[in-house]
């Protein structure tokens, strides 16, 4: 099979420093997500931000921010959808210094208990798209959320340092597989039943790409979701899939995302 032929091979044809440069001190944590909406509310949640640099696609531009809160930086910036402009958008905030990307977005859930909005936190993803083949050996799935970088975040996970806060907060959440489709329109009743069969509860676009490319690069990934539309139905739910549903809800994940940055840089 094409996708099987992988390579180990760092140096290709075109690379992340190609098109940019490392930045002197930048932050080595940034926080992303995909909704334009909550990302434009989680900007005033900082003291301060300022365009750093521009990531130039072939459609569109991805301003990224320098903020600042409480005396800590953060590197900020709206991630594009799908695996392989996720993994493009990652590859180069990683060249620009950045070691540590926090992002959290939506995703299907394939169990109706878990209730809209809910927060789930992969551990595994079956790799249903084309970008992670390009990233890591063949196999149906692959672990996320493990800690890849060999410095001090590798004596406490962020996985564990992210439920901790969650427990001390009192908010529930859901472990477990989910399964990553770039396909959209292809998320048929068979093959969903089939993925639940495989233990998977949620369904995503991005997941096992953006993880496989932080273990190929030797960085850190650290992913959440929040629940949005139910496929465990007769009839597709799309319950608070839009960006502009639960606005509030979504700001209270996003102040998530922001408290465990503040833990990892804290360490």
């Amino acid at each position: 099979m094409v996708l099987e032929d992988f390579s180990l091979e760092r140096k290709a044809i075109i690379n992340p420093g190609d098109f940019n440069s490392e930045i002197p001190g930048i932050p080595k944590v940034a926080i992303s997500c995909y909704s334009f909406v909550t990302f434009e509310r989680m900007l005033d949640r900082f003291d301060s931000y300022e365009q750093i640099r521009e990531l130039m696609i072939a459609n569109t531009t991805i301003p990224i921010y320098l903020a600042k809160r409480n005396g800590m930086e953060y590197v900020l910036f709206n991630c594009d959808v799908g695996a392989p402009m996720a993994v493009g958008c990652a590859e180069d905030i990683y060249q620009l210094g950045v070691d540590t990307i926090i992002i959290f977005g939506t995703c299907g859930v394939l169990d109706s208990d878990i209730d809209d909005c809910a927060i789930i936190i992969p551990d595994k993803a079956v790799r249903d798209e084309g970008t992670s083949w390009h990233y890591a050996p063949p196999a149906d799935e692959i672990e996320v959320n493990v800690t890849c970088k060999n410095d001090s975040l590798a004596v406490q996970s962020i996985k564990n340092t992210f439920i901790a806060l969650l427990e001390e907060m009192r908010i529930p959440y859901t472990k477990g597989k989910t399964w990553t489709t770039d396909a959209i329109y292809r998320e048929i009743y068979d093959k969903m039943e089939k993925r639940k069969t495989a233990g998977c509860i949620c369904v995503d676009m991005e997941c096992s790409a953006l993880a496989a490319a932080a273990q190929f690069r030797g960085k850190n990934m650290f992913t959440f979701f929040y629940a949005a539309d139910n496929l465990d139905t007769d009839e597709w739910d799309s319950r608070s899939l839009s960006n502009f549903d639960k606005v509030e809800e979504k700001d209270v994940i996003a102040e998530l995302s922001i408290k465990l940055a503040d833990r990892i840089i804290a360490k």
